[in-house]
């Protein structure tokens, strides 16, 4: 017998992420999250599954154990414990701390082995500052969502020799610097690094090489000092640097770059397939480019969802995944022919399989590729939630008046009947998308449905997966361009009978939160609205979000267009109660956002609450306190169906 998912489901959840392939690929180790409702937190722990089948195997027991890295002769599993490096033999046993707060006082970072494992290399802030001392601040970029203030510290480069714990810092100076990657003999890291004027702010990057070691040099840039570089690693012959990023700086898709070592220009080697490359990140899930012989595994979103791709002399191809599944991790060891990738889809979330790389035979530019169906190595999901089934989620495209196609996901339970309440939700970003796939995030979709609600997800003008010509189309009218993207969809559903014009609400985080705001000046079909991470006045924002810069300058662009395209600008036409849900340590979308639509809101007497959470940043619907997350749906829950009820 079967079930819906409720909210409170959250508490059973164990979600595997971060996998990494032992070098001779038949070991897997990954971290696993799950929760602790007695003290209220998120335990993170490394487990272990073996590539020829067979029961899961917990190593560590947590609380906040993460990103495993084997050894290269696969003897030893490095891994980060509560910020600092640890050492587990492959045969089990107890960690062993390889630094420590009095060598590294600010902590470690995700470690990056030598080829010859003799010593570890990883990115971290240079220095400890105490949670009360001051704070001096003398450029941009002075504070980071989830850190806090973070003042003049900057993240370097350091090395770790493995046998002795000596710790020794590689780079130096007034820029943060990004992961590290060993080049083929051992006497290279590469990396990312800011080279703009404000250098501690997001801005242009580029890729940088350091000699280590006895052959030590001064770190010199290899890239364009005006693009963007994200994740970093070297060729296999150590000709060049494959690089995530941008040839030039501003907003637009990342893409697979071969960076020359002479600084000449990058060539790119994912332009034909006009999509956004996925380097992973918390949200915006995707894994590090990886060599698999002579061809390039690497992800990139389509259709809202991130996929497994192989660019080689045959052009790119698509992996033989299932058209809608998710990737949100990946290790390729070539010896062995095998990728180890967490996969989710419409009815399943996020899992272990093994892919036969070797069987991956290319079915043209951009095409699906044949190969055997990937094997399933765990079931922690299903093993948590024994009979629970998701409601179904079918993907539709909306034709608008000005021929704009508008795809989007509708989730409503099988026996619903029409003319029942909807809930419009916009995702944040603006570039990131929804997708076809399960969501551990939002539960309450899934407890709206069964309740009889149908759920709409559009991928409004900017989402990512449409090609970069969608992915730009709002810059510089946040709200203008997209509005129609919500209004013309809803609008269609209505004349189709499916939905009731008069039991419509309307919800978004973060950049959803602003359309939601805008929306709710704009249009009086919502009869319910809750705005989640809002940011309501983009000239304040400017000089207080982490982002600000950012979005004021390349987003926006025209100074003069800030206020006229503020949700805070046209309040005086917001009619439909709204309930505002914000982190109390939010420092991408500050607070203040939240505080003053809830002002500009009781003030012209229009029902309002706020709620902020103690102590959350703006990614905590991902990973903060579980209360925080159950309040989260619970609230919204009540508040939709309240303001609904006929």
């Amino acid at each position: 017998m079967t079930r819906p998912l409720t909210i409170e489901d959250l508490y059973r959840f164990e979600i595997p992420g971060d996998p990494a392939l032992s070098p001779d690929g038949e070991r897997v180790a990954y971290t696993l999250t799950t929760q602790d409702a007695d003290n209220d937190r998120v335990i993170r722990s490394i487990w272990e599954v073996r590539g020829g089948g067979g029961p899961a195997r917990r190593l560590t027991h947590g609380p906040a154990d993460t990103a495993p890295r084997w050894s290269p002769d696969g003897s030893r599993l490095a891994f980060l414990r509560e910020g600092q490096l640890h050492l587990l033999s492959a045969d089990g046993g107890e960690a062993v701390a390889l630094t420590t707060s009095a060598r590294c006082p600010a902590g470690a970072g995700t470690p990056v082995w030598s080829p010859d494992g003799a010593r570890i290399a990883f990115a971290a802030p240079e220095t400890y500052r105490a949670k009360s001392a001051p704070v001096v601040i003398d450029a941009l970029g002075w504070k980071a969502d989830g850190v806090g203030l973070i003042g003049s510290l900057r993240t370097q480069l350091f090395v770790v020799e493995v046998a002795s714990g000596e710790v020794v810092q590689v780079t130096e100076g007034d820029r943060h610097v990004g992961p590290p990657s060993w080049s083929p003999d051992g006497t290279r890291l590469a990396y990312p690094a800011q080279t703009g004027p404000d250098a501690a702010v997001l801005g242009p990057s580029a890729a940088h090489v350091v000699g280590v070691g006895e052959h030590v040099s001064e770190a010199r840039r290899v890239g364009p000092a005006d693009g963007l570089a994200g994740p970093v690693s070297w060729f296999p012959d150590g000709s060049a640097l494959l690089v995530v990023g941008r040839t030039s700086f501003g907003v637009g898709h990342s893409e697979l770059l071969r960076q020359p070592l002479d600084g000449s220009v990058p060539v790119s080697l994912s332009a034909a397939l006009d999509r956004n490359v996925m380097g992973g990140g918390p949200g915006y899930p995707g894994a590090l480019p990886q060599f698999h012989g002579d061809a390039i595994v690497f992800c990139a979103r389509d259709r809202g969802a991130t996929r497994l791709y192989r660019v080689d002399a045959a052009g790119i191809s698509a992996s033989p995944l299932p058209a809608g599944t998710g990737v949100s991790g990946c290790s390729v060891v070539t010896k062995s022919g095998r990728a180890a990738v967490v996969v989710s889809d419409a009815s399943r979330f996020a899992e272990i399989v093994l892919l036969d790389l070797d069987a991956w035979t290319s079915g043209g530019p951009g095409l699906p590729s044949a190969g055997p169906r990937p094997a399933r190595l765990t079931g922690h999901m299903a093993r948590s939630l024994p009979g629970v089934t998701l409601h179904p989620v079918t993907e539709r495209e909306f034709t608008l008046a000005d021929g704009t196609v508008v795809h989007a996901m509708i989730t409503r339970a099988a026996d619903t009947p029409p003319g029942g309440p909807l809930l419009v939700d916009v995702h944040g970003g603006p570039h990131n998308a929804w997708a076809p796939h399960s969501d551990p995030v939002h539960l309450y979709h899934q407890e709206l449905a069964s309740r009889g609600w149908t759920i709409l997800t559009p991928n409004v003008r900017a989402s990512d997966g449409y090609g970069e010509a969608f992915y730009t189309a709002a810059l510089g009218a946040w709200g203008e361009t997209d509005e129609q993207d919500v209004l013309e969809p809803v609008a269609a559903l209505v004349t189709e009978g499916l939905v009731d014009p008069t039991r419509i609400a309307l919800t978004g985080y973060s950049y959803g939160g602003y359309l939601t705001c805008w929306l709710s000046a704009r249009s009086d079909l919502f009869a319910a609205v809750v705005p989640g991470g809002v940011l309501v006045d983009l000239k304040s924002m400017a000089g207080t979000s982490e982002e600000g810069h950012l979005i004021a300058g390349h987003e926006i662009g025209d100074p003069a267009r800030m206020a006229e395209l503020s949700p805070l600008s046209h309040a005086d036409a917001v009619r439909a109660p709204t309930l505002i849900l914000h982190g109390g340590a939010d420092d991408t979308c500050p607070v203040g956002q939240a505080e003053q639509w809830f002002h500009a809101l009781r003030t012209r007497d229009v029902p309002a609450r706020l709620v902020v959470y103690p102590g959350s940043s703006h990614l905590f619907l991902l990973d903060g306190r579980p209360s925080h997350r159950e309040d989260y749906s619970r609230r919204l829950v009540a508040w939709v169906t309240t303001h609904t009820t006929r």
